[in-house]
């Protein structure tokens, strides 16, 4: 398999994990929400449940897209957003806070780093190695992927629109 890359600037990055593809069964992991429990995609089977995958929310495109999808959410009957990062939960409670961000559901991968690898998005190389490349999925009610966005350049957002349509199609 090639490799695949995302670009920071223009700047190539490595990806390492397996890339996911729509109309594949979401793999599952384990994360770490704010209160320090885990919290597993398998958990949330029977929800749509709009994943976003970002850097750190301390960036201003992750905070502007973590914001923008809060805004959407709190309008979205039967679907759940969820926004993966490296950050440790301690920081995503502070930034939750700090940023009035209560409809989206902020979770860690420090712990066991499984988001990153079962969905393709674990930064290998350059200045963000370790921390999850900017990318959006979409789970339907019957854990099948039902949109996929590997955003190609960080620092640019992803395509709100076609997310927030695949997950009311999936309601």
């Amino acid at each position: 398999m090639a490799d695949r890359t995302v670009t920071l600037r223009g700047n190539p990055l490595n990806l390492g994990g397996s890339e996911v593809k729509p109309g594949q069964k979401a793999p599952d992991f384990n994360a770490v929400d704010n209160s320090l429990q885990t919290v597993r995609l398998s958990d949330a089977k029977g929800k749509v449940i709009i994943i976003t995958s970002v850097p750190s929310l301390d960036t201003p495109v992750c905070d502007t897209e973590t914001r923008k999808f809060n805004q959407e959410a709190a309008g979205l009957t039967g679907v759940e957003v969820w926004t993966v990062s490296m950050d440790l939960p301690f920081a995503q409670k502070r930034w939750c806070g700090a940023a009035g961000v209560t409809a989206v559901k902020t979770v860690s991968d420090f712990r066991e780093r499984s988001f990153g690898q079962n969905y393709g998005v674990a930064i290998t190389s350059g200045p963000l190695a370790g921390v999850t490349a900017r990318a959006v999925f979409v789970v339907g009610k019957d854990g099948v992927l039902k949109h996929v966005e590997y955003v190609p350049e960080i620092a640019s957002e992803p395509n709100y629109a076609a997310a927030l349509a695949a997950a009311r199609a999936a309601v």
